[in-house]
């Protein structure tokens, strides 16, 4: 009887391992494929009005060419331009796809040895529980006792990898250029050059963070430097709104929307006009008029990084 305890108190102790194991060989497949589906994300090419843009920046910026020169001129002769600047012959989109492929097959190869390595690690432990299970037929009961003892903990490895909250913001400056610093719970910072390239790596919970900080600092009072002024007007403007607000006084003039877009991964979207950005919650009604709502559902493309159900709510939305 003792025996019979001892085999079945060992082959417990086993499964853990052999579970632990197979938790590790999973979160490494969950990783493996969440990195794969972000590359993938990032290895569609931009649309073309995106990459005209890039590149006008660019040779308005490095090679001097004025916007008025540009205006008028074709993309394959923008691109013709952007080429020769760059002085080689392949396109950015090129270039980039290159990276994303090197990148795709390292975490193949890592998953593929991380899997050998776990399979390893099992086969291992089966016959490290086989050679017990023969020794403890001629052990004795007093073994129990030594067994009792024991304390095997599970590891749990987290399924998510989600950074840190968010603990603090600045604004740092360099040179010509200021940058949001966003400071999370870790000790780590992420830079950003504009607001709209925070929102594309922010999720709900950071934005909502976020919020909660620039309204707590500027409680009582006012905001002096210019980012901090955007970005205290901006989140005010997205979480608590006021139809009295100056900021909706701007569509009185039956202005242009010049772009929309969509930032899916915190539930934001933007609608760019002539003189006016907003900064909006998807799920929020907003004192948009007839005029601007007119232009983003007939005249404008919503913009989005992929398909998804956000932008089909948020275009239903804006019908009604």
């Amino acid at each position: 009887m003792a025996q019979r305890l001892q085999a079945q108190e060992q082959e417990e102790l086993t499964n853990v391992k052999k579970g632990r194991l197979f938790i590790q060989f999973l979160e490494q497949r969950r990783k493996h494929f969440a990195a794969k589906r972000a590359e993938e994300k990032r290895s569609k090419p931009p649309p073309r009005a995106q990459q005209r843009s890039f590149m006008c920046t660019y040779l308005k910026n490095i090679k001097g060419w004025t916007p008025k020169s540009l205006k008028n001129k074709s993309f394959s002769n923008i691109q013709e331009l952007f080429n020769k600047a760059m002085k080689r012959v392949n396109t950015f989109v090129d270039y980039r796809d290159e990276l994303v492929e090197e990148s795709s097959k390292k975490a193949e190869k890592e998953l593929e040895e991380s899997t050998k390595k776990v399979k390893a690690e099992i086969a291992q432990e089966s016959s490290k529980e086989s050679n017990r299970e023969k020794k403890s037929c001629n052990k004795k009961s007093s073994n129990k006792q030594k067994n009792d003892g024991d304390d095997v903990t599970i590891e749990a490895t987290p399924l998510s990898t989600k950074s840190p909250t968010i603990v603090d913001y600045k604004v740092y400056k360099e040179g010509k250029k200021s940058y949001f610093q966003i400071i999370r719970g870790d000790g780590n910072s992420q830079m950003y050059l504009t607001f709209g390239k925070m929102l594309k790596n922010f999720d709900r919970e950071d934005l909502e963070v976020l919020s909660s900080i620039v309204k707590a600092r500027f409680k009582k009072t006012k905001p002096v430097n210019y980012m901090d002024i955007f970005l205290h007007i901006n989140l005010k403007t997205m979480f608590k709104h006021h139809l009295k607000d100056n900021v909706w006084k701007n569509q009185q003039w039956l202005v242009k929307v010049l772009n929309w877009k969509l930032y899916d991964s915190c539930g934001v979207h933007c609608v760019t006009m002539h003189n006016i950005l907003y900064y909006l919650l998807v799920e929020k009604m907003y004192p948009l008029t007839k005029h601007t709502l007119h232009q983003m559902f007939n005249d404008v493309k919503l913009q989005v990084d992929y398909e998804c159900e956000m932008a089909f709510e948020l275009l239903r939305l804006v019908k009604k």
